[in-house]
């Protein structure tokens, strides 16, 4: 097994995600198994609590591990399914040992940071980095290790502490570092400085490890003075010196770190089991990124949510839009929306902002509400769905986003003044959404309906079905702690609300779809967390291709895009070795 740790230096938000992402899509594009495994130095035991304005979003996976964003990272790029386990905290390791403290595996010891902390930090990697993450079920040759936060925080020393023992017990072989630092320029001088990054190296030096690969987040590419003074001061060779500058699009990052001889650096310095041929994954990288350079129509659409004010507390639900919008060669615009401004209040608060976030609405191609929690803004998304209905404008509802509409068409169709949430109002006489059974409110960690669960449809027309193939079942992610409530059915569906996706008992209400509108689609599940650059979530596929006027002669050709919109309507597998030629692009 093969590691390589990836810490950052300066400031946190550096890129260390991406670049770790990128770094295993090269590793991935040569033939080899890759894992990745992110580390926060934070207590929390998982994300699962935290404010998206704190943190960003709360990225959901399989088996209902509530994890940091960049695991979503991991996914995406790699096309890789991850666990729980390979997002480690402090507050998993220290549960872990105190654990084993009071069962007793430490009889006569005292417990210490060192060595029982970075001890258990070594083995939990080195067994995670085991489990096979593909479909093939093949054991990982590779494992990028992310490690959060910044380098000389307290809350990562016991981290940094681990890896400078690891380093030795795996051999140098199998062991390397990169360090992400940030090459500042200020607009006084335009001068590129090093002093941070110098600063960065001799902190992680002085504390037992040293960098084989210093990259270097920049504005502009790095002037060559600048890359040797680095190489000097930081006890590196100048090849060894990487500039990840800005570029238009993430998926450039792959392809930045190979030109800088990356991939052989690694094949050299890890010895790796690579053949030195051409690789067609990083050919499928160039098409996307140089597509998304080249887009000239363009296509809006209102996201109406709480956290707005944070593209990261929706990073999951843009990269979905972006990626059904690239299948469409239509660039994406995003016009965020807080809900709350386009309430009755706001009118007499501030009416700028009201008329503002009216404007935006009204201004976009589609509307989507993703989900959230908390009663804030819950009648300013009711009044944009409610817009979306009645001007046949495409919606998509996600978790919270569905549930409101459904309230929203019980209060304005069916003539339920009251109905609501019985997360919002208790005493409603009307509960069309109310809390599952199995729900612990006297905790809030890891107590909702969380991870992959079975969607079945119950309609052989629904246009959410055939956006899917045509399958009779999905398997997507949940996270939810209410429902919409299955005695009230009935009412709904008279009126022409269905409820075309139900769970496997029939119980749970997972997909609704409006008749007789272009696309008025809510699903209790959260598909942008699936969604993968070259194959799109449906349910925001089908937004994209409504909101573009495409969906209909889409649905009529089967549920194909001609072969000039897109690169094909296979994906793939998620094995390395598969012939990526046939998801070329086509010439634009």
């Amino acid at each position: 097994m093969k590691y390589i740790l990836v810490t950052g230096g300066v400031i946190s938000g550096i890129g260390k995600g991406i670049i770790a992402s990128s770094v295993g899509t090269i590793l991935k594009s040569c033939g080899l198994h890759v894992t990745a495994i992110k580390i926060d130095p934070y207590i929390n035991i998982d994300a699962g609590t935290f404010s998206p304005y704190e943190h960003g979003e709360v990225f959901v996976l399989d088996d209902g591990g509530e994890v940091d964003l960049d695991l979503g990272n991991y996914e995406r790029f790699l096309d890789i399914r991850l666990i729980r386990d390979n997002n480690l905290t402090t507050g998993k390791i220290y549960q872990s040992v105190i654990n084993k403290e009071r069962k007793g595996d430490y009889l006569g010891k005292t417990v210490q940071v060192v060595p029982h902390i970075t001890d258990a930090i070594q083995e939990w990697v080195m067994k995670q980095a085991r489990i096979s993450v593909d479909d093939d079920g093949v054991e990982p040759q590779v494992c990028v290790i992310e490690l959060g936060g910044t380098v000389g925080d307290i809350e990562s020393m016991p981290f940094i502490e681990a890896f400078r023992q690891f380093q030795f017990k795996v051999k140098r072989e199998n062991f390397c570092n990169i360090h992400v630092s940030l090459v500042p320029q200020p607009n006084t001088t335009g001068e590129q400085k090093t002093k941070p990054t110098q600063n960065s190296v001799r902190e992680l030096r002085g504390l037992g490890l040293s960098p084989d690969l210093v990259m270097c987040r920049c504005a502009m590419p790095l002037e060559r003075s600048v890359k040797e003074k680095i190489s000097m001061f930081c006890h590196v060779e100048p090849t060894q010196v990487i500039c990840v500058h800005d570029v238009s699009s993430i998926y450039k990052v792959p392809l930045l770190l190979e030109d800088q001889g990356v991939v052989d650096y690694f094949c050299k310095r890890l010895n790796l089991p690579v053949e030195m041929r051409p690789r067609k994954m990083l050919t499928k990288w160039k098409e996307m990124a140089d597509r998304s350079d080249r887009l000239l129509e363009h296509v809006s659409i209102a996201l109406v949510g709480k956290y707005t004010k944070l593209a990261d507390s929706y990073t999951s639900v843009i990269k979905a839009l972006e990626h059904s919008a690239l299948a469409i060669k239509h660039k994406l615009e995003v016009k965020y929306i807080d809900s709350a401004d386009l309430e009755a209040t706001t009118l007499q608060d501030e009416p700028v902002k009201y008329h503002e976030a009216w404007q935006k609405l009204c201004s976009a191609q589609g509307v989507l509400v993703p989900g959230g929690f908390g009663e804030r803004g819950t009648e300013g998304k009711m009044l944009a769905i409610s817009w979306a209905r009645k001007q046949n404008k495409p919606f998509l509802g996600v978790c919270l986003g569905m549930q409101l509409a459904v309230c929203e068409f019980a209060r304005n169709v069916l003539k339920w003044e009251d109905a609501n949430s019985t997360e919002f109002n208790p005493e409603s006489k009307h509960p069309v959404v109310i809390d599952m059974p199995e729900h612990n409110p006297g905790q809030m960690g890891g107590t909702m309906r969380l991870g992959r669960r079975r969607t079945i449809f119950k309609s052989s027309t629904s246009v959410v079905r055939r956006l899917y193939g045509d399958v009779e079942y999905v398997e997507e992610r949940h996270r939810h702690r209410f429902e919409v409530n299955p005695e009230l059915k009935h009412h709904f569906e008279k009126r022409g609300l269905q409820f075309v996706g139900q769970d496997v008992e029939g119980e749970r209400m997972e997909v609704i779809e409006l008749e007789d509108h272009c696309y008025f689609v809510g699903v209790q599940y959260h598909p942008e967390f699936t969604s993968r650059p070259i194959k799109p979530s449906p349910p925001y596929f089908g937004l994209l291709l409504a909101s573009t006027g495409k969906l209909q002669s889409y649905l009529a050709k089967g549920c194909r895009l001609s072969p000039r919109d897109t690169y094909s309507d296979r994906s793939g597998s998620s094995s390395p070795d598969v012939d990526i030629t046939e998801l070329r692009f086509p010439s634009l």
